[in-house]
């Protein structure tokens, strides 16, 4: 009987409180959240400003410890230094050392994470190549582009071959030539292997790379799973035309020589049952106020 592979990211019940001032007040940044993420996929965890996501990342990094709850990397608590030792990480807004040139900047990062000698170098200037800054590796950090910088800090992610990789808003700011080279990267991470847990606020990338999707806001899971599945539910929501409004479409689109193809397909975008959860989660939770 085969060894069964432990997930990549297993969140059990996870509960995040911080204390607000000196009167007990404590605000919940994140509530029972349960997710699990599989070896090999991409998984985007999306939520508006104030959802927990980068409460829940800090958890998955070690760098936050749960109230309650747990978080497992590969089978081993996050709370473990070990567990850091499988994850890479690319933050929204990443200060590098600007007097760093690109190449000592991942030589820096190498050597944190346990690199050296020749495997180091070697190691550097193979990510350095992939992401595509081989012709920039010695110029100066300080002179580099937003792209650029973004692809940097990719390569200071993957330089001790971490089987997991966690990239937050990876192409905010990014201009669309850029954008698309660094999703490219991201399909290629998923080709080798890889797992990769995504946050972004550009959901067409999201639908466009992202094997599932989870939705939070207020701390709250409120949905998880493939865009395709979730689209599928969202058929049944109160804002789907029932029998006769579709007959009706169907007649006009028919009176102007069109089809219901002339839609752009019968599946829900990924920004429409993001907004249209969030809005039923909040009035929800309005009316139990």
């Amino acid at each position: 009987m085969m060894p069964s592979v432990p997930a990549a990211v297993e969140l059990s019940g996870l509960t995040k409180d911080f204390a607000l001032g000196l009167h007990g007040v404590r605000l919940r940044a994140v509530d029972n959240l349960s997710l699990t993420i599989s070896p090999g996929e991409i998984f985007g965890l999306l939520g508006p400003n104030g959802s927990g996501k980068s409460t829940t990342i800090k958890v998955i990094l070690g760098l936050l410890r749960p109230t309650t709850g747990s978080c497992r990397v590969f089978g081993v608590s996050s709370e473990r230094v070990e567990a850091r030792l499988a994850v890479g990480y690319l933050p929204e807004a990443p200060n590098f050392y600007r007097f760093l040139s690109g190449r000592e900047l991942v030589t820096f990062y190498g050597r944190i994470c346990g690199l050296s000698g020749a495997s180091l170098v070697a190691r550097v200037a193979e990510v350095i190549a992939w992401v595509g800054l081989a012709e920039s590796a010695d110029r100066r950090v300080g002179t580099y582009s937003k792209g650029m910088l973004q692809r940097i800090g990719l390569a200071q992610a993957l330089v001790h071959d971490p089987q997991l990789l966690i990239l937050d808003e990876p192409t905010a700011g990014v201009d669309p030539i850029g954008a698309a080279a660094i999703t490219e990267l991201i399909l290629e991470l998923k080709a080798r292997g890889k797992t990769v847990l995504i946050t972004s606020h550009l959901l067409a990338q999201i639908e466009e790379v992202c094997d599932r999707v989870a939705i939070l806001d207020k701390g709250h899971l409120l949905a998880c799973g493939t865009v395709a599945a979730l689209s599928t539910e969202s058929k049944n929501s109160k804002d789907t035309l029932n029998e006769s409004e579709q007959a009706e479409l169907v007649q006009w689109l028919a009176a102007r020589g069109k089809t219901v193809a002339a839609l752009g397909g019968s599946s829900a975008r990924l920004d429409r049952i993001f907004i249209a959860r969030v809005e039923r989660h909040r009035q929800q939770t309005e009316e139990r106020v």
